[in-house]
């Protein structure tokens, strides 16, 4: 027997899917098979053999419009997200309002106009939200993020529960994973190596092995998978107890 990701005739929107987890997402689906869109908030060349629209995903009537303009959405990848380091205790609320709005609120406002659609589909729909380790373990300055994160994951399972049996509902909690901004996120080559020394794996995730997840969770092989929030982080964190015993730190 031969289990194959096959996503071809499907259509897949992917928010944020021009960079970094968002473009290995988008070439595993289309690897797969899939018709892929992706959005960003600019104008931005296409990745190849992808059409590409212009829509921010916090604004309603924006994300309304997007999927109103496509024949058909089988899938949609909230991958749109992110922040910037900034100390809890002295951060503005319009800060938190923002990070909030595009990690947890915006990944809703899509879900809830991709449902709108996949609920009128004989074959109904997937869903799959990019979240992160951030939302199970202490994320000191990115501590509005992490909280995004953790929301995702709850939401995940209530629309699984709501939405079911037409639409399934997966999140994939994302580690480090190397991508064009990784540098500017932990340093040097010599700093990026020591912290993957940390890593049961012993690296950090390419963008492509996130997106190999994302196919699964879309394809039929995870027919019986909703309301799941799968584990892509290379074998977790070590306590610090383990790091300092270990030398690592």
């Amino acid at each position: 027997m031969t289990l194959t990701v096959d996503l071809a005739g499907r259509v897949a929107l992917v928010t944020g899917g021009t960079r970094g987890i968002g473009l290995g997402i988008t070439h595993a689906l289309l690897a797969a098979g899939a018709t892929v869109v992706t959005c960003s908030r600019s104008e931005v060349d296409p990745v190849p053999g992808t059409t590409h629209r212009v829509c921010d995903v916090r604004e309603p009537e924006a994300v309304q419009a997007l999927v109103a303009s496509l024949d058909r959405l089988d899938i949609l990848v909230n991958n749109a997200g992110g922040a910037p380091a900034a100390a809890a205790a002295t951060a503005s609320p319009r800060f938190h309002d923002k990070i909030v709005g595009l990690n947890l609120l915006a990944p809703l406002l899509c879900a809830q106009a991709a449902n709108a659609v996949m609920q009128g589909q004989e074959t109904g729909g997937v869903i799959v939200n990019i979240s992160s380790v951030s939302a199970h373990r202490p994320a000191p300055t990115i501590a509005a993020y992490g909280a995004a994160k953790a929301g995702l994951d709850s939401l995940t399972t209530s629309l699984a529960m709501e939405w079911a049996p037409k639409v399934r509902v997966n999140a994939v909690d994302v580690g480090l994973c190397r991508t064009e901004q990784t540098d500017d996120h932990y340093g040097d080559d010599a700093s990026v190596a020591a912290i993957e020394q940390t890593i049961p794996l012993g690296r950090m995730a390419r963008p492509d092995e996130v997106g190999n997840v994302v196919a699964f969770l879309a394809s039929d092989l995870a027919s019986y998978v909703s309301g799941a929030t799968v584990a892509c982080h290379g074998g977790g964190e070590p306590p610090a107890f383990l790091i300092v015993s270990k030398g690592l730190s």
